[in-house]
């Protein structure tokens, strides 16, 4: 089973912390349950949102060391996706027979650190011996190409073929360059040997999570591996996996990417609310969240239907877990109860944060009950022969609510390329804010009048789809005025301050 979220507010809406309270729960009720997780990136542990563990009475231990760390997986597909990129400047400055244009080169470098600094960098500077000066960038490694190629990969033969069918660049003559041309595909293998084992790890109170694999939802495709997954249900009666932000990004993504690929079908799906994002969605200032406005709850809820409505439109049913905070009052509670009853949605008030697995129980019955539904065969929102505009549009017409989409110059002329060399067929993963169903975070709710701007399209061959970048999304991230980093601290062998 699936849980995802509503449009959240910048610190999330605790959809990992529901997903372990909701686990834990289960297991409390001698059920056999394993959660399948992503990742957290240090990103945005020492950027705006904290770790990505869950919190409370509902966490992964140990937290920091996860939150951190972990495994390595992370260091390791950077350094794989950094040596590709340091053997694709060695072919550029040694001329090489592969004949890569180091003006074409498309293939970035990486760095699990929001650093806006690095978007944009000239490298290669210094003369002839520092190598050939080009236009380059970094990305977060959340976002990069290799991380989606290890969520979605089989095993190691599939892995390797992933990777061979990297797109770096092109040469002079426009043809294409791939990593299989390089001939260090064998030394990525080496390096992500371990990192293609999924991660066994335990809530709080004991109950089973696997741990792999951390793409963003907002600049890639938001879902722990694949065979994260497939270990999770292989190891319980039931798997509860997640996909973020929102069910806009991560939710719809994790349909038609992962499970068109893996042959997944989820039995249901959760979306995870708060009382606080829906006053926020209903005009109330960020900052003012935590102030009793019931009124302001019932004008954000049709945030919440937009997302009601794209779950159903996949044909699955769905239950709402309204998150409950400490600032919640109970009239608050009630317009959304009132709403879901309207509507015919199952709702559920958690409070596995302060309460443990008592907190969920509700979700878990709810849950329970709308899986046994009888649901139809997953629908995703578009056919793979479709094109990539109807791809684009079917998205943002089903799943955002919007009424066009428009391309800018640089994305058709990238279309153009994606069409002649046969890409056309590929998934759509869209990177796209995860602060508002449009594309300017700005605009909250449930939009109305409004069009997706494509400013341009990015070939994925080896994970398997195309990334149509709308709005200002940045594939690397900046940190806040106030990082949480000002808040970390190691005191007496003890991390301290890591949220």
């Amino acid at each position: 089973m699936l849980v995802s979220a509503i449009t959240p507010t910048p610190a999330g809406e605790g959809k990992t912390s529901t997903t372990i309270g909701l686990v834990d729960a289960m297991a409390s009720r001698g059920l056999s349950v394993c959660a399948a997780l992503r990742e957290p990136s240090l990103g945005p542990c020492f950027g705006i949102k904290g770790g990505g563990t869950g919190g409370g009475e509902a966490c992964l231990v140990p937290s920091a060391d996860i939150n951190l760390h972990f495994t390595g997986d992370f260091h390791a597909i950077t350094s794989a996706h950094n040596l590709l990129a340091a053997v694709v400047d060695n072919h550029v400055h040694f001329a090489s027979d592969v004949g890569l244009d180091g003006r074409r080169v498309r293939w970035k470098r990486v760095l699990d650190i929001s650093d806006r600094a690095l978007r944009n960098v000239v490298s290669g500077l210094g003369g002839a011996t520092f190598g050939v000066p080009r236009d380059s960038g970094f990305d977060i490694t959340a976002a990069s190409e290799l991380m989606a190629i290890l969520c979605l990969a089989e095993d190691a033969e599939d892995l390797r073929r992933r990777i061979d069918a990297i797109l770096v660049g092109f040469t002079r003559d426009r043809e294409p360059v791939y990593a299989s041309q390089l001939g260090v595909t064998g030394s990525m293998m080496a390096i992500l040997r371990d990192t293609l084992m999924p991660n066994l790890a335990q809530t709080k109170y004991g109950t089973p999570a696997i741990v792999h694999g951390g793409p963003f939802a907002n600049i890639a495709h938001g879902c722990n591996s694949v065979i994260a997954t497939r270990a999770a249900m292989q190891l319980a009666d039931w798997c509860i996996t997640e996909a973020g932000f929102g069910f806009d990004l991560g939710g719809e993504k994790f349909i038609d990417i992962k499970c068109r690929q893996a042959g997944l079908d989820p039995a249901a799906v959760v979306l995870v609310g708060t009382a606080r994002a829906l006053k926020m969605h209903g005009g109330v200032d960020v900052k003012e969240i935590d102030n009793p406005d019931p009124d302001a709850v019932k004008r954000g809820l049709p945030n919440l239907a937009r997302h009601v409505d794209s779950v159903r439109s996949f044909g699955k049913p769905v239950v709402v877990a309204v998150n409950r905070y400490v600032s919640d009052t109970e009239e608050e509670l009630a317009v959304i109860k009132a709403w879901c009853s309207e509507q015919s949605v199952p709702v559920a008030v958690c409070d596995h944060f302060a309460r443990g697995p008592e907190g969920a129980v509700g979700l878990v019955d709810a849950l329970l009950e709308a899986a046994a539904t009888p649901s139809k065969p997953i629908e995703p929102v578009y056919a793979l022969d479709a094109s990539i505009p109807e791809k684009i549009e079917a998205i943002a017409r089903t799943i955002y609510g919007a009424d066009s989409v428009t391309f800018a110059s640089s994305a058709k002329k990238t279309l153009r390329q994606v069409e002649r060399l046969g890409y056309g067929k590929l998934p759509v993963c869209m990177a796209k804010t995860q602060s508002s169903l449009t594309d300017d975070p700005s605009r909250r709710g449930r939009p109305e009048g409004f069009s997706i701007t494509v400013r341009d399209l990015e070939i994925n061959a080896g994970a398997g789809f195309i990334v149509a970048l709308t709005g200002q999304v940045l594939r690397m991230p900046g940190l806040p005025r106030k990082p949480q980093a000002e808040a970390i601290d190691l005191v007496d062998g003890v991390i301290t301050g890591l949220r």
